[in-house]
């Protein structure tokens, strides 16, 4: 490809919108062409990067054992409404209708389709295990479109789902998945962290989460120091300190004049925020539920969810609170009645805790748990710290600090799930074993979002100048640049040194432009192709004709003879 041929153009400075290294970058070298907030053309640099990712996905997945397919991205909104996912998408579900007012969706994913050509096709346990997978553009109507293509409304995904016929052929699955990822990952210049991650829309009982460990992602992970475990921080559990042993003391009402925060009664009564029990009031699916949890932590949302087996929730407003009859900023458990009551397991590891009287500007001291109030629900929805203490590390050793907590901010490019039959149950797919009885089929998810993967690769392989990707994903392997092309030999030489590269099997970026040095070798660090070639009068007035020849993340060119610079680049690029 010759730069003056290419469609597209590089930028000498930031847009002004670019939020995030990845997307200053791809804006920059013209990889992508903004449309709309989360909608981006791939301009030809941007598309031969993702077409080089995509060939690794294919490689890796084909090795592992999957077959490829091609599913609509429009599919009839019944099948999500047969799924029950229909409301769990929420807003996220781009929705339409055709000219037979048939209500459609874009689909964000497509465990529904898959799922019913699995049951038009599984019959046996001879049919089983069976693995396919597609890239195929998605959809979904994200609230804040992010990061160029770290989180945007139409992207591309690698999703590819198994049906097995039993656990321990899903668990040889996801595990055959989990090193294809790991691979991917690998290949793509990622050093990613597997970590444990909650189902959420897509459904199903275990899951696990590849993250990009990067301060512009979204995600954040919670690992251990110690031992490795790593969780999504709406999955992660903390172990807490062990409290001071106390006897109960008798319940107290204090007044607390205009203090209603944890911070405000802690401070005025003279006790830390782990002495508190704070009330948080939420509308889970509609309903009101009172949560208690230790004054200093927070509530995890999934958490709650999860614990209740519910699709939605959301702090309830102050006139909400009212009109269900409890006290804004002086509520607690004790004496409740009427409404759900959500406890953390952390009000069972303090004794003569501060609580909500239920009536205004007053609170009850030396409140404790069982003696002064019960729960409906008792179990952890406190969201992980760092500094708590590491679950299976506690397990293995019973001290709540043999290994602790640290948080990571990460960009998840991958997940997981171990479906089981929560696709498979809606849509009736079952299987006949061996002794003809009817099985019902298990299904495992595995996705990648590949410009998300491309976005990460550039998070991870970039520098001040540009981008630094690695040779197995980088547009083209070779930039050759000539300088001072008006002079009729540095153009012959390097004309003939591009032909000889293209010969050779060489992906090569040919700098024709009548630029600067400067323009040239600026615009050669913002791409970051593996290998520069320079051709310049200086070049060729040494011993014999040469060129330089440098890696990207090199500070230094070799000079080498015209007819060693294949040799040469073939060896920096390891091929």
């Amino acid at each position: 490809m010759r730069f003056t041929q290419l469609f597209g153009r590089t930028l000498r400075a930031d847009p002004a919108d670019a939020e995030t290294p990845s997307h200053r970058l791809l804006l920059r070298a013209g990889m992508i062409g903004p449309l709309a907030s989360g909608l981006n053309s791939y301009l030809p640099l941007g598309q031969r990067a993702l077409r080089n990712i995509e060939r690794i996905i294919h490689e890796e997945m084909d090795a592992a054992g999957g077959q490829e397919l091609r599913m609509p991205a429009l599919q009839p909104l019944d099948l999500w409404e047969q799924s029950s996912r229909a409301q769990g998408f929420g807003k996220h579900l781009l929705r339409l209708k055709d000219r037979r007012d048939r209500d459609l969706v874009l689909a964000p994913t497509h465990e529904e389709v898959v799922t019913t050509l699995g049951r038009s096709i599984i019959r046996s346990y001879r049919d089983l295990p069976m693995l396919v997978y597609q890239i195929q553009t998605k959809f979904r109507d994200e609230a804040r479109p992010r990061g160029g293509l770290i989180r945007a409304r139409e992207f591309d995904m690698k999703d590819a789902y198994s049906f097995n016929a039993d656990d321990a052929s899903l668990d040889q699955t996801y595990q055959r998945m989990a090193l294809a990822y790991r691979n991917i990952f690998s290949r793509c210049g990622l050093n990613t962290v597997m970590v444990e991650a909650d189902s959420g829309a897509i459904g199903g009982k275990d899951s696990q989460e590849f993250i990009l460990p990067s301060e512009v992602g979204e995600d954040t992970i919670v690992i251990c120091n110690r031992c490795g475990y790593a969780a999504n921080t709406e999955r992660a559990e903390g172990v807490l300190p062990p409290s001071p042993a106390e006897s109960p003391l008798p319940l107290e009402e204090v007044r607390t004049p205009g203090q209603k925060t944890i911070n405000e009664v802690a401070g005025f009564l003279r006790v830390s925020p782990g002495k508190t029990l704070k009330a948080v009031f939420y509308l889970v699916d509609g309903k009101m539920v009172f949560v208690a949890i230790r004054g200093d932590l927070e509530v995890n949302e999934i958490k709650l969810l999860r614990a209740l087996k519910a699709k939605e929730a959301r702090i309830a407003t102050p006139e909400e609170v009212r009109g269900a009859g409890l006290v804004d900023g002086a509520a607690s458990p004790v004496g409740l009645r009427g409404v759900t009551v959500v406890a953390d397991r952390s009000v069972t590891s303090g004794a003569n805790l501060v609580a909500g009287a239920n009536k205004p500007d007053t609170h009850l001291r030396n409140v404790n748990y069982p003696r002064d109030f019960s729960t409906d629900v008792l179990t952890d929805i406190a969201t992980a710290q760092p500094g708590h203490g590491c679950p299976r590390c506690h397990a293995e050793t019973a001290r709540w600090d043999a290994g602790t907590l640290e948080t990571k901010r990460g960009i998840e490019v991958g997940h997981i799930f171990k479906l089981g039959t929560s696709m498979t149950d809606p849509f009736g797919v079952t299987y006949l074993d061996a002794q003809g009885r009817q099985r019902p089929v298990l299904m495992g998810c595995f996705g990648i979002g590949v410009g998300r993967l491309l976005a990460g690769a550039i998070e991870a392989n970039h520098d001040e100048k540009g981008m630094t990707l690695p040779a197995s994903i980088a547009p083209y392997q070779v930039h050759l640049v000539a300088l001072n092309l008006d002079n009729a030999e540095v153009a012959q030489h390097a004309e003939a040194l591009y032909e000889q590269i293209k010969a050779a099997g060489l992906q090569v970026f040919y700098d024709d432009r009548p630029e600067s040095t400067g323009v040239k070798f600026n615009d050669a660090d913002l791409l970051g192709f593996p290998v520069r070639v320079v051709v310049s009068p200086r070049t060729l007035r040494a011993t014999q004709p040469s060129a330089e020849v440098k890696a990207r993340k090199e500070s230094q060119p070799r000079v080498v003879a015209l007819d060693g610079v294949v040799e040469a680049a073939r060896g920096l690029l390891g091929t």
